[in-house]
């Protein structure tokens, strides 16, 4: 399951690295990497390795949310809340938010509304392991930005370059067009070089 395989092969004229000019999620800014010779990279598509600023590329996943019940690789959120993960560095435990369901992408911004019961009472505590027992791994994130902001919104954007969400905060409009995807996956690749998705969510 998932919207494109960019592990396969590539073609000849693929670019050499993820930097095509889309901006990625603020909240991940200084703590990525780009992937070189990417397959399949898409003009609206934002897509790196998880790094942090001391160079550490290995991590746990941490999440509040459940396994999707027919592709069990998958975390996906409850009947009660969306998902909330994080990747925990394993030299340090620092733990880095790679999603909030309830705060990210263009629904949990413009359209889905969530009570604080919601947003607050979704605690991270189970670990993600894949089909072989691994809980370590280095991380790949995929953004997908195909929403015109400037289009929609423009006319809402007040004269200090905010916009209000349907939660009732005002937030700077260049923060919405970044953190308001419309797709996100995440692939985990264990010690071995298996690579499991393990988020592919529609986010519009």
């Amino acid at each position: 399951m998932g919207l494109f395989d960019i592990f396969g092969k590539g073609k000849n004229d693929s670019p050499s690295t993820t930097d095509n000019g889309i901006l990625g999620p603020t909240y991940l800014e200084g703590i990525t990497e780009q992937i070189p010779n990417p397959v399949k990279l898409e003009s609206i598509e934002w897509r790196r390795k998880l790094k942090t600023k001391l160079g550490q590329n290995k991590f746990q996943i941490k999440y509040y949310g459940q396994l999707h019940q027919d592709y069990k690789n998958l975390i996906v959120g409850t009947d009660f809340a969306p998902a909330k993960i994080f990747a925990v560095d394993v030299t340090n435990g620092n733990e880095i938010l790679l999603f909030d369901g309830c705060n990210h992408g263009y629904n949990s911004m413009f359209c889905d509304k969530y009570s604080n019961n919601q947003i607050n009472n979704r605690i991270a505590v189970k670990i993600y392991t894949d089909k072989t027992g691994n809980d370590q791994f280095e991380i790949v994130i995929s953004t997908r930005n195909g929403i015109d902001y400037e289009d929609e919104f423009r006319d809402e954007v007040d004269k200090n370059g905010n916009i209000e969400l349907i939660n009732g905060l005002n937030v700077a409009f260049n923060i919405v067009k970044r953190n308001g995807f419309d797709s996100l996956q995440i692939w985990a690749i264990n010690k071995s070089g298996i690579k499991t998705e393990i988020v592919s969510e529609e986010l519009a």
